[in-house]
């Protein structure tokens, strides 16, 4: 069997049977390009490779300079197609004794409550309508503690009002990694915001577009923000407020998390609305406030030091 066939088969499995993102799809694809690559350089057969052969391609991708992040995730795709194929196509899995290399944990960066409001503040623009799009995108990001791509893919129909024991409660459906979808509940300044993008801004952009379209947040054409104009929007606010290199894709939802936990809010709760499937992915966050907590204490108890 040719590993093109194979490659395909598996990019397919992943896409149809486990729901993984169209991201997602093209980063497995790209690691597997490499792969492929090495295939092609040292005439090798997929089918016939050995436990040495995928330490020689190991050491191949550290050849190159990549990362150690990098690497491990290239290997991670190796593994996961041969396990694939070991089971669709009978081939021999000789990845089996392979061992990622540990990388240094390495804490999200979170920025102040100042500087998130400093931020989400420098989108306005006196006279700009557009700006009320990116406003509230920013407030989105911070309140929900949403990726980019998932702000995005959000639709107007996935707000709503849930009426709770303390009043109504604006909440948000968020579409995870792997489909998974969410709901959180939006504060009263998202909620102002918004309100200002939907009756001020995003008729004028709907109108453009002889489609209806579904998307919350719309392009200057009327059609869905891409994910790469959002984060467009994140950057722009970084050099207006002088934060720029401290700024990552992930920096509003690292913020929110840090900031909800520093609040008191329960580490189950948080990883809810994160939307993470496991509890040990949202503890990182508990090393940022564990760490503040022995600062503020070496600082100020007179026996600390």
């Amino acid at each position: 069997m040719k590993f093109e066939a194979a490659r395909s088969s598996y990019l397919d499995q992943l896409r149809i049977e486990r729901g993984l993102s169209s991201n997602s799809i093209s980063a497995y694809a790209r690691d597997l390009a490499k792969f492929e690559e090495f295939l092609g350089n040292t005439r090798k057969d997929f089918e016939k490779l050995t436990p040495q052969d995928l330490t020689d391609f190991e050491v191949s991708l550290k050849s190159r300079g990549l990362a150690l992040s990098s690497s491990n995730r290239t290997l991670s795709a190796v593994k996961g197609f041969y396990k694939y194929a070991s089971l669709e196509f009978d081939v021999v899995n000789p990845t089996l004794e392979i061992v990622s290399a540990k990388i240094a944990r390495k804490l999200p960066k979170a920025l102040s409550v100042d500087e998130v409001t400093r931020l989400i503040e420098s989108a306005k623009r006196e006279g700009d309508p557009i700006s009320l799009r990116d406003f509230a995108i920013l407030e989105l990001l911070y309140s929900s503690g949403a990726r980019v791509s998932e702000i995005v893919g959000v639709n107007a129909a996935d707000i709503s009002i849930s009426k709770t024991a303390d009043g109504d409660v604006t909440v948000l459906k968020l579409r995870g990694k792997g489909s998974k979808e969410r709901l959180v509940p939006l504060g009263k300044f998202a909620v102002s915001a918004l309100e200002d993008y939907f009756t001020r801004t995003r008729p004028a952009l709907a109108a453009k577009n002889a489609k209806s379209e579904a998307a919350l947040f719309l392009n200057s054409r009327g059609k869905r923000l891409s994910r790469q104009s959002a984060w467009q929007i994140v950057l722009d606010a970084a050099v207006a407020t002088g934060l720029e290199g401290r700024v990552s894709p992930h920096v509003f939802r690292h913020s929110y998390a840090t900031h909800l936990l520093d609040g008191g809010a329960d580490i189950r709760v948080v990883q809810e609305l994160l939307g993470h499937s496991s509890v040990t992915t949202t503890q990182i966050y508990t090393l940022i406030t564990i760490d503040k907590v022995r600062e503020s204490y070496s600082t100020a108890h007179p026996r600390a030091k």
